[in-house]
């Protein structure tokens, strides 16, 4: 029986969005890799290796296999010009180059599922970005994103940032039919977009502003296409969004832990919510178990 975490101290905002993220920002997360400060091998640091066990829990060193197929998608996104593969491929020269498997993706046809580990989750993150940019959904033509409040949708860090497309990302944004939903997976993914939240700003998914978001969006399409269920899905986001952000959910898997609760018995879809994955809800963690290492969590930044 999944247990509930009580945590009242933060509530939801009803249909309020923040401002976009900056442009700049996300643009120099396509460059750059992602840092963050957890220990994921279990060596000591300052927390000693008392928490070792725990890590491994919440980011299993082996990775973790996604309920999404592949297949031939990264062919598609490369010869619609989503993914221009010479700018991708410069970008990862700098860090030793893709590797056989990430090519594999962007090259193959008999592509099966994916799989999410600590060393590929920043590779996953900006291949998923694509996908969630491109494809062609009412989320982003109707949601926030089209919000003339906010700017204009060109200006988004997912939009502006994403910056290895052939001509300009607002070419592709929401023009390719990659992952074609049934009315029902179209309600369902938007349900589900709706109570997701990363901890580098506060927006749903629904609103994918960020690269974290629009990937996500990306991944929950590629799923609900394939038949994942609602409750799956919300398992998934949560073990994709502790690969994004360890520090965030090694905290909160420690805060649970300090309620008497497992991380594996906690409920994803409470989790991944506005009240412990939100930048808000991960400060109110913060102020209840010291971070890791320091980090008063993770943002959208190299």
């Amino acid at each position: 029986m999944e247990e509930k975490i009580e945590n009242r101290e933060i509530e939801k905002p009803k249909e309020k969005y923040l401002l976009p993220v900056s442009i700049t920002v996300s643009a120099l997360i396509i460059g750059g890799a992602l840092t963050y400060s957890t220990n994921l091998d279990g060596k000591k640091n300052n927390t000693g290796n008392v928490y070792a066990s725990l890590q491994e829990k919440v980011l299993p060193p082996d990775g973790v296999a996604l309920p999404a197929r592949w297949g031939d998608l990264g062919i598609k996104l490369v010869s619609s010009g989503v993914i221009d593969k010479e700018k991708l491929e410069s970008i990862y020269t700098a860090r030793g180059g893709l590797s056989t498997s990430e090519k594999k993706l962007l090259e193959r046809t008999d592509n099966g599922n994916l799989k999410i580990t600590p060393e590929n989750a920043n590779f996953l993150l900006n291949l998923l970005w694509a996908p969630g940019l491109g494809n062609k959904n009412e989320i982003l033509e109707k949601g926030p994103m089209a919000d003339p409040r906010y700017g204009g949708t060109a200006n988004f860090a997912s939009t502006g940032g994403w910056t290895i497309a052939s001509g300009s990302a607002m070419a592709h944004y929401s023009r390719h039919q990659f992952v074609i939903l049934t009315p029902e997976q179209q309600r369902m993914v938007e349900s589900v977009s709706k109570n997701i939240y990363r901890p580098c700003c506060d927006n749903s998914v629904y609103f994918p502003d960020c690269n974290h978001g629009m990937a996500m969006l990306g991944l929950l399409e590629l799923m609900a296409s394939q038949g994942v269920s609602e409750n799956e899905m919300y398992k998934i986001a949560l073990q994709v969004n502790s690969y994004w952000f360890p520090d965030t959910y090694f905290a909160i898997a420690r805060l649970l832990e300090k309620r008497g609760i497992e991380w594996d018995n906690a409920d994803p879809k409470q989790i991944v919510g506005y009240q412990f994955s939100s930048f808000s809800g991960f400060q109110k963690i913060l102020e209840q178990i010291e971070p890791v290492n320091g980090s008063n969590g993770a943002g959208c930044g190299v």
